[in-house]
């Protein structure tokens, strides 16, 4: 990439003063210099969106009061966004997406899709109708070692696929935090702003996504346990979910909030008939591989035998710590690329490789599903 290429310019929904993840994207789409803040609705709230915009160094008559007269105005100047990232409780997602990819701009948007199936399958009408670019982010699949074990399982290193198990505990909900007044957990277990969903689309959409792109296997059906171990809690903080594949294999999600000791334990285990892997988020730099009679093997992160899918998205030599905002900063680099390649006319992004519209769709069938088989004692429910 010549270093003449100037940012892709982008707007935020949401993700002030007031919100983490906000902040979290901002690093990892300018980490590499390829996208610039320039524009956004930053809270709600008009004065914490204004002071949020100062901060950012987002100019007073960039910091709009709507969607609409962003999206608008925005598209009326000749230095305006070509990008938006929404970053806004759930239940606000679907509106952003529907206004901003009818008017044209490519969109980023944080998981889940939408607060609802119902939602998301509206909205995927609307991006299906758009050529620009449309990304929901799933960060953890910008691991290295995680496109490792897609590309091993995917060139048959390890055989046919019999079972997968991923597991996705945190211990931060572990008692009623909700109650304390912090904004952050208020949302995320509240049903009208969160959804049906607790956990289970919280993290309950990473943990699926990431059993789907690594093994490369459609979801068939699922049948869920879901918990509310605090009482006072509206939304489930722990589910269990049996999962049926299209090869006749098996899976397996836990994710829970109230795991004590755990903060982010993302990890998943894949068996074949010839052999397995293995990854930690607590540990991203390192994949086990086991084979059948032969001694395991551990591969790290940047070693020569690693394969291309997981070289180019490897941006340190071996031995050097890459973590989080690496990781999700690379999906940052896949979104700059094809954005990049649709404005200069190019149609060839076969080395593109980020979660979209479907990713999102998909995950909110998960939900849907996970839902009413907990709701009928664990039922076996079809993901259609």
């Amino acid at each position: 990439m010549s270093e003449k290429v100037q940012p892709i310019a982008y707007g935020m929904i949401g993700g002030g003063q007031t919100g983490y993840i906000g902040k979290v994207h901002r690093t990892s789409a300018e980490l590499f210099g390829r996208f610039k803040l320039r524009a956004g609705i930053f809270s709600s709230d008009p004065e914490i969106s204004l002071a949020s915009a100062l901060e950012l160094g987002v100019v007073p008559e960039r910091n709009y009061a709507s969607l609409e007269a962003m999206a608008s105005q925005e598209k009326a100047r000749p230095d305006g966004i070509k990008a938006v990232i929404i970053t806004t409780p759930n239940h606000l997602h679907g509106q952003a997406i529907k206004i901003f990819s009818q008017a044209g701009f490519h969109v980023i948007c944080d998981k889940p899709l939408t607060a609802s199936l119902e939602e998301a399958l509206e909205v995927k009408k609307i991006v299906d109708c758009s050529p620009q670019l449309f990304m929901v982010t799933y960060c953890y699949t910008g691991y290295p070692m995680v496109r490792e074990a897609k590309a091993l399982i995917a060139n048959g290193t390890i055989g046919n696929v019999r079972m997968i198990k991923v597991e996705y505990p945190q211990g931060h909900l572990a008692t009623a935090v909700e109650n304390t007044g912090n904004k952050k957990f208020q949302w995320r277990v509240d049903p009208k702003r969160s959804g049906e969903g607790g956990t289970v689309a919280d993290i309950g959409t990473h943990a699926f996504h990431m059993l789907r792109y690594v093994s490369g296997l459609r979801v068939t059906s699922v049948s869920a346990q879901l918990n509310s171990f605090v009482e006072t809690r509206q939304l489930d903080d722990n589910a269990v979910v049996n999962l049926k594949l299209e090869n006749g294999g098996i899976g397996l999600i836990w994710v829970s909030q109230v795991a004590i000791g755990h903060d982010n334990s993302l990890n998943f285990k894949v068996y074949g008939d010839r052999g397995s892997l293995e990854w930690t988020h607590r540990n991203p730099s390192n994949l086990w591989l086991m084979r059948l009679n032969q001694p395991n093997k551990l591969i790290t992160r940047g070693s020569p035998e690693a394969t291309p899918q997981s070289k180019r998205v490897t941006h340190l030599p071996a031995g050097h710590p890459e973590g989080y905002h690496e990781a999700f900063a690379n999906l940052y680099l896949e979104a700059a690329t094809f954005i990049e390649e649709l404005a200069s006319g190019q149609s060839n992004c076969s080395e593109v490789d980020y979660p979209g519209i479907t990713d999102g769709v998909e995950g909110m069938k998960f939900v849907n599903a996970a839902i009413q088989s907990s709701q009928d004692n664990g039922r076996w429910f079809e993901l259609n």
